[in-house]
């Protein structure tokens, strides 16, 4: 099996250890790592390919830089001169290669916006170690640095960092594709009063000292390279599992969070143990562009599903998922990104399930069909039809154009189909050795149809070509096949609905024991018209301007938006400052800049705002409203 496992993926491009057999390899021959070529990294793996990280590194909030050195353990092919790492707005000092740190050469590429500029270092035929020292640059995109003001204690400055998809170039001179795996270690100074953590393994408390050291004994690809470093504390919810958080927030976090090793213990009896040892996650302040970032062994997650009734913790099945489907088993380009967020969304929703029934989980996954439906719709009044394939060419182009719910439930709606094909039975035997088989390893979209080919449609006589998986993958668009999925209680809400339209009182609805998704599958299918006495009464009646519910909050928002209904719009301006999340913020600035009105206010908010958001939140948002042009013409 393993053998067989190896050839299919030497074919297929997957990153293994070797595509040699034991006879083909000499005790004096690296062990080259065959790797797709991706489009987004410089890194020429084929000659040179680096295997472990060790970084040592000092955090100045003063300047809000990063002063460090990565030492780089690399493997390079015979004859190899040169081993060549991305970076993206990094001053490097000086090079020294070895132990013994014997000064070497460089020389920097050309910048891309996209990609920024190619580290060419020159290498020996004996070099197993590159030492690079560096500064990061004012505008290192995966950090965000937060005044005390920005955070819940309001009291000590913050940083964070999100490298998800090509940023970790941009704080670590690094090859940055997810196909080039790594394992690393760490050394960090912080200022004392505060705590670092990494996706590695983590203090549990403060030190004095401020200095704190980390271990990755598992390789990853840099973009689950993560540092947090603010005013932190430690709450255990099991033997494994754990949250950290602001000080004035850790209770209710531990409160909401408190499930999450039975989410763990749920994963494991679907798809076999976890990997990683502990599963922690951290909260960090509203600027975090996502609702979670899935970084091993410490998650990171925003503040937003923080509800106080444990109603938005699938982001949270959504995050540990990932310990299998992308962590364990990560896409090789970011052309396959689907390859992990759509069987982490298949993932998810099991798990919900297990935990909660069919009926919670058929929930989400309408819920998904309806986000899917509509990024279709605007993907092709943007002109970008393409983006709605599974398998993506983001050449030229940021792999957050592909960042879509695509790859997230199309992605679902295909594993939900092929389930469909051979029983759930089947399906979940296939998708166990799929993770244990490739484990650690990178896949691509190819490689994954033939494994998919051999190890379940052949024994069941099936066949792509029957099964139309090309059309799913390769084309626009959702096929005829796709699978229709309803929700019970999602009918009863359509009833409530149905009542109110006919004249019943909102405040008389049978809305009792409603969770989130309900009152957002309410929100949702309101009349497209609506006056302001309607709005008015399902205020008062639900309370929707001061929910504490950020879905309930953000799917209000487009409706007051549509219908300039304005006691809501000091409470979008509330949030709109504070929250960062951009699958809020997006539509909600989309909406705004609709008319020349609402542009107006969406500027007004936005100049105010901007320094609250990440780079992934801001780069997007100004975009939607013009932000460059529109300051320019101000000017």
């Amino acid at each position: 099996m393993i053998l067989r496992m190896l050839s299919l993926a030497c074919i297929a491009g997957v990153m293994i250890t070797s595509c040699a057999g034991p006879s083909e390899q000499t005790a004096n021959e690296p062990t080259i790592s065959k790797v797709v070529q991706d489009i987004h990294s410089y890194a020429r793996p084929d000659q040179a390919i680096v295997k472990h990280l060790n970084w040592d590194a000092q955090v100045d909030f003063g300047k809000k830089e990063i002063v460090a050195v990565a030492r780089l353990d690399i493997e390079a092919a015979s004859g190899a001169s040169e081993l060549v790492l991305d970076t993206k707005g990094l001053q490097i000092e000086r090079v020294t290669l070895g132990e013994q740190e014997e000064m070497g050469t460089f020389e920097m590429g050309e910048f891309n916006e996209h990609m920024g500029s190619a580290l060419k270092i020159n290498i020996k035929p004996d070099t197993k170690r590159v030492n690079v020292y560096y500064r990061t640059g004012a505008d290192a995109e995966a950090l965000q640095w937060l005044s005390p003001e920005q955070t819940a204690g309001k009291e000590h400055p913050f940083l964070f960092t999100q490298s998800q998809a090509i940023l970790a170039r941009s704080w670590v001179p690094i090859q940055d594709s997810p196909g080039i795996r790594f394992t690393y270690e760490a050394t960090v100074q912080v200022p004392p009063a505060l705590m670092a953590l990494m996706s590695a393994e983590n203090p549990m408390q403060r030190n004095e000292s401020g200095v704190y050291k980390f271990k990755m004994d598992q390789p990853i690809p840099a973009y689950l390279l993560a540092l947090s470093v603010g005013d932190l504390e430690f709450a255990p919810i099991s033997t494994r599992t754990g949250v950290y958080a602001e000080p004035s927030m850790i209770k209710e976090s531990a409160y909401e969070f408190a499930e999450l090793d039975k989410m763990l213990v749920a994963a494991e009896e679907l798809y076999g143990p976890y990997r990683w040892e502990r599963y922690d996650l951290i909260v960090l302040p509203p600027s975090f562009p996502f609702g979670g970032m899935e970084n091993p062994r410490l998650t990171f997650a925003t503040p937003t599903i923080l509800a106080g009734d444990r109603s938005l913790t699938s982001l949270v099945a959504h995050e540990l998922a990932h310990s299998w489907s992308g962590n364990l088993v990560t896409n090789a380009t970011w052309n396959d990104f689907w390859l992990n967020e759509g069987f982490t969304v298949y993932f998810e929703r099991r798990i919900m399930e297990a935990l909660y029934g069919k009926d919670y989980a058929d929930m989400l996954a309408v819920l998904g069909r309806q986000d899917l439906e509509a990024t279709i719709a605007q993907l092709k009044e943007e002109n970008r039809a393409a983006d709605t394939k599974l398998y993506l060419d983001l050449e030229g182009r940021s792999p957050d154009d592909g960042m879509t719910d695509i790859a997230y439930e199309k992605g679902y709606y295909l594993l939900r189909y092929l389930e469909d094909q051979v029983g759930r039975e089947k399906w979940d035997a296939f998708l166990r050795e799929y993770f244990s088989a490739n484990a650690f390893e990178t896949m691509t979209t190819e490689a994954f149809l033939s494994y998919l080919s051999e190890n379940l449609l052949e024994p069941n006589n099936l066949n792509a070509e029957q099964l139309g998986l090309k059309q799913w993958i390769y084309e626009e668009g959702l096929p005829a096949s796709v699978p229709a999925v309803t929700s019970e209680r999602f009918q009863q809400v359509e009833q409530a609905l149905q009542q109110w339209k006919g004249g019943t009182p909102a405040s008389q609805l049978n809305t009792k024991d409603w969770s989130s998704h309900e009152w957002l599958h309410f929100i949702r299918n309101l009349p497209q018209e609506l006056n302001q006495q309607q709005l008015a009464e399902l205020d008062a009646a639900f309370g929707f301007t001061n929910s504490g519910n950020s879905e309930i909050l953000a799917a209000w928002f487009i409706h007051a938006i549509a219908h300039e209904y304005e006691p809501a719009y000091s409470a979008l301006d509330r949030f709109l400052n504070k929250v960062g999340r951009r699958k809020f913020l997006a539509p909600i600035y989309r909406k705004l800049a609709e008319t020349e009105k609402g542009k107006e206010l969406a500027l007004n908010i936005y100049r105010r705002a901007r320094t609250n958001y990440h780079f992934v939140s801001s780069s997007s948002i100004d975009k939607i409203i013009g932000y460059q042009e529109l300051e320019e013409k101000a000017e």
